[in-house]
């Protein structure tokens, strides 16, 4: 196993330098299902509050644009692209999400932080329903470029 890169020789976690590292083409895919009831299901086109899912694609996007304020040793990243898909399906609402940036580093972080709070705003507008619904199998799809090469689930 190699070495955690967020750590110094001492165990202090720092941000890495990537500045040697040369700009690449880099894209990240991320997963989430959120678990919900038939009955919320079918209530989802009258919620009082709004689309849930529209509201859900917003705020993955912009989450995905805020990773490096939410997660302390992330690097600032220009995004070429971010968008959040939602397919429902019997049980809840598939989502994922992409990110892409043209970059010293890759954007996993901007794809995952866009997936969770895309679910987490579905679970906000419809959470009056029913509290029983779940945040699941929160995960990276996919990622590519960079020194590592490509990642595929």
């Amino acid at each position: 196993m190699s070495k955690l890169s967020h750590y110094d020789d001492a165990g202090t976690p720092r941000m890495v330098d990537v500045g040697a590292k040369a700009e690449t083409r880099r894209t990240a895919k991320a997963h989430a299902f959120v678990r919900m009831s038939k009955e919320v299901l079918a209530a989802l086109p009258a919620n009082p509050k709004g689309d849930p899912l529209g509201v859900a694609r917003v705020a993955g996007v912009l989450a995905a644009k805020k990773t490096a304020d939410l997660i302390p040793m992330c690097h600032s990243l220009p995004l070429s692209y971010a968008d959040v898909d939602m397919v429902m399906e019997a049980e809840g609402i598939r989502v994922t999400a992409t990110a892409a940036t043209s970059a010293q580093t890759g954007v996993e972080m901007e794809a995952l932080t866009a997936v969770t709070v895309a679910a987490l705003t579905i679970y906000d507008m419809t959470k009056a329903l029913d509290k029983r619904i779940s945040i699941e199998d929160v995960y990276l799809l996919e990622k590519t470029g960079g020194k590592s090469g490509d990642f595929h689930r």
